[in-house]
């Protein structure tokens, strides 16, 4: 995590058996770019230039992909793989009692411990926030269960109901993006307007990426 406001950053971390540096969601805050999150399914990839219908307004968004851009699946997991020592990272939303809410999970996998750490604002509703980190301790309730995450500078204690997705990331091909395929672009709006991004993420198995 370079900054409280940026889940993205550079990710430096194996995919497959190759080290891609890459730039997963937005740049730091002295570069250019500013955070433009993409979320719909693909129409088209062509070369390095994906074409996205967008979720959000119904409108198709073209993205530049950096060259040897990652692509990452994102499948089914399960509350059972929230457990203490698992980086997590999870949409929130805060409760009138000022508790944390969780809306979805993604459980890393261990070669992306540590990355987007921090707790920072979110899009998935006004008040979301993103927290990457690490569970210290999980406790079972009626209903999902209660962690508590610890990232540097912070601690949270957030709530995950039973029925919230809980989803991991997998190494995957860019032969795997094609049409009518759900993905989540973590970009980043250039000054002239275009989108870049450095990985695609894409439902596998019938799952629509949450976050």
């Amino acid at each position: 995590m370079l900054g409280l406001s940026q889940f993205h950053g550079r990710l430096a971390h194996a995919v497959g058996a190759v080290l891609v540096p890459i730039v997963l969601a937005s740049a730091p805050a002295n570069a250019a770019g500013t955070p433009a999150r993409v979320r719909g399914s693909v129409v088209s990839l062509d070369g390095s230039k994906l074409v996205v219908h967008s979720a959000r307004d119904g409108k198709d968004v073209a993205v530049n992909l950096n060259d040897n851009f990652a692509v990452l699946a994102v499948v089914k997991s399960s509350m059972a793989d929230i457990k203490q020592g698992t980086f997590i990272g999870t949409a929130t939303v805060t409760q009138p009692d000022s508790s944390l809410r969780s809306q979805e999970v993604v459980v890393f996998p261990e070669n992306l411990r540590g990355f987007g750490e921090g707790h920072y604002p979110w899009d998935l509703g006004s008040s979301s926030m993103m927290t990457n980190a690490t569970v210290a301790n999980a406790v079972k309730g009626v209903d999902g269960q209660t962690v508590t995450v610890t990232y540097k500078g912070g601690e949270k204690k957030i709530d995950i109901p039973g029925n919230v997705p809980v989803v991991a990331l997998v190494p995957a091909d860019k032969t795997d993006i094609t049409p009518g395929a759900i993905v989540f672009v973590p970009s980043e709006r250039q000054a002239d307007g275009s989108l870049t991004s450095g990985a695609v993420l894409f439902g596998k198995d019938g799952v629509t990426p949450p976050m």
